[in-house]
C-alpha cells in the first residue's frame, strides 16, 4: 500500500519524525488506515517522503509506542485494532465487547472442581482446600487475544459447562441461573507479562499487562465468584467517572 498523503514542513520547529507520526495517527483515527492495513517499509517511506531512514524509523517507533501500529515478523508493520475501553461497572468483558461492536470469542483453558487455593478461599469466604469450580479462559476480541481470565466459584448453585462458557459471558450464565449479582470489590493493578502469558496474548515477554481481581456478591451478600484477570495494556483500558463529594 502507499498510505495517506504525508506532507512535512522542514521550516517548522516540530521534529520531522513527529510530523510524520502525527499524520499517520490522524489517518488511523479517521479510518483512512484500518486495522490490519500494512504500512510501507521504512525504505519505501523514506524514499516517498524524501526523509532519512532513521527519521522514518523514529516515526514508526513513536506509533508503536502509542499502541497504534505493531511490527510483526514476516508480515511487516500493521495498524492495530482499536483499544478496548471499558467502564468500571459490574459487567462481564464478553458483554462489554458486544456493546462496543466487537466480536468476542473464548477458548476455555480449564474447567474443573479443585481444592480452593488460600487467596481465593479467603475472597470467597470458604476454608482453604474446600472444593470449588475453577475456570481459566482466553478471551479474544475480533479474533485477537485480549485477556486471560481465571475464576473460582462455589460448586452450587450453578454448574458451568464448556459449551456455555464458550458462547456466553460468565455473568450472563450466573444471572440466567437465577443469581442476582449486586456488588463487587475490585482491585486494578499492573505488571509485566511472563513468558507463558506473553505467548498466549501475542505479546513480548515483559510487556505491560493490566490486572484486575474482583469478588462479586449477590443481593443477600453471599459470595458469587472471585476472579483474577490480566489484559493487554496496549489493547485495553479502564475508564472511571469521578465526582466531588
Amino acid at each position: 500500500m502507499t498510505g495517506p498523503e504525508i506532507a512535512v514542513d522542514r521550516s517548522s520547529p516540530v521534529p520531522l519524525y513527529f510530523q510524520v507520526a502525527e499524520q499517520f495517527a490522524a489517518a488511523i483515527q479517521r479510518g483512512e488506515l484500518a486495522p490490519g492495513d500494512r504500512l510501507d517499509s521504512e525504505l519505501q517511506l523514506a524514499d516517498r517522503l524524501g526523509l532519512s531512514r532513521p527519521t522514518v524509523r523514529q516515526a514508526i517507533q513513536h506509533l508503536v509506542d502509542k499502541g497504534l501500529i505493531v511490527r510483526r515478523r514476516g508480515v511487516g508493520t500493521q495498524v492495530v485494532r482499536s483499544e478496548v475501553r471499558r467502564a468500571v461497572e459490574l459487567t462481564s468483558l464478553h458483554d462489554d465487547l458486544v456493546r462496543a461492536g466487537q466480536q468476542p470469542s473464548t477458548s476455555v483453558l480449564e474447567l474443573a472442581a479443585v481444592a480452593c487455593p488460600a487467596t481465593a478461599a479467603q475472597a470467597l469466604g470458604v476454608p482453604a482446600g474446600a472444593e470449588v469450580q475453577h475456570l481459566r479462559r482466553l478471551r479474544f476480541a475480533d479474533g485477537e487475544p485480549l485477556a486471560v481470565m481465571e475464576n473460582w466459584l462455589p460448586l452450587d448453585p450453578v454448574r458451568l459447562t464448556l459449551d456455555a462458557l464458550q458462547s456466553r459471558g460468565l455473568y450472563a450464565l450466573l444471572r440466567a441461573a437465577g443469581l442476582r449479582i449486586r456488588t463487587a470489590h475490585q482491585r486494578i493493578g499492573a505488571r509485566a507479562a511472563t513468558a507463558a502469558e506473553a505467548q498466549m496474548l501475542g505479546e513480548r515477554r515483559g510487556a505491560p499487562l493490566l490486572t484486575m481481581t474482583r469478588t462479586a456478591y449477590d443481593d443477600q451478600g453471599r459470595h458469587v465468584e472471585h476472579g483474577a484477570h490480566i489484559y493487554r495494556a496496549a489493547r485495553y483500558a479502564l475508564e472511571v467517572t469521578v465526582a466531588e463529594r
